[in-house]
């Protein structure tokens, strides 16, 4: 009998000790691969959420939703943050515009300024000067407050930039009854418009004289619609 009650109690002091370690592991997440050259971490072991990248650059080793990736709301906490127009949504380092359906995840345009940046962001230096960095997106402090959105520091490579959705034909109806020379003014102003927002220019990019990274297409992309839209077509 006393033999059969100290078995249970064992039994039961075993458990307790498994649950908790396992509590204690999943506080801790899951574990990093390791670091590599410049500082990437590898992903942890398994595949990755859905819709999300891993972010290993400067020890940075995070997950984000990639660029292309479209919630109904941005979260309630967000804060928003007014440039060219749009009103970007920003949370956690992550940037949200408005979209056809609801929000969009994008790379913001350099030069918006941001109020505060997460409490995980990586302080890096390079040649001499302070970054802040957070989500492939470098940042640096502004005088007056806040922090910047800035381009990344030259020579630093292997940046971890995921493609964004794969483009679709893109079709414009005036639905204001615009006619067809209204349309051709107002679809080439808001194409100089996209251009100026994203850095990206799709005509230049055609002939190889010009940027070919898939993000700054998308975020052309989105600045285009939103500007159509805007003026009073529907974009699809």
């Amino acid at each position: 009998m006393q033999e059969s009650i100290g078995i249970r109690r064992w039994l039961r002091t075993a458990t307790i000790t498994a649950l908790v370690g396992a509590m204690a592991a999943a506080q801790a997440g899951p574990p990093e691969g390791p670091p590599g050259e410049h500082g990437h971490h590898g992903p942890p072991p398994g595949a990755a959420p859905r819709g999300q990248y891993w972010d290993g650059v400067h020890g940075h080793a995070r997950y984000y939703p990639a660029p292309g990736f479209v919630v109904h709301a941005p979260p309630p906490r967000a804060g928003i943050v007014v440039w060219g127009g749009t009103r970007y949504a920003f949370h956690e380092g992550i940037w949200y515009a408005p979209a056809t359906h609801g929000y969009v995840v994008v790379r913001p345009p350099y030069g918006v300024v941001v109020p505060v940046l997460p409490v995980f962001a990586t302080a890096v230096v390079i040649g001499g000067l302070s970054y802040m960095y957070c989500n492939s997106v470098y940042y640096r402090a502004v005088p007056t407050g806040g922090y910047e959105v800035v381009a990344p520091p030259v020579g630093v490579p292997g940046e971890p930039v995921p493609p964004p959705l794969a483009p679709a034909k893109v079709f414009v109806y005036p639905r204001q009854g615009q006619s067809a020379e209204q349309q051709a003014t107002d679809e080439y102003e808001c194409h100089r418009w996209a251009v100026n927002q994203s850095g990206f220019d799709p005509t230049a990019s055609a002939t190889g004289s010009g940027s070919t990274d898939p993000v700054r297409r998308a975020d052309y992309g989105r600045a285009r619609s939103a500007c159509l839209d805007g003026r009073g077509y529907t974009v699809r």
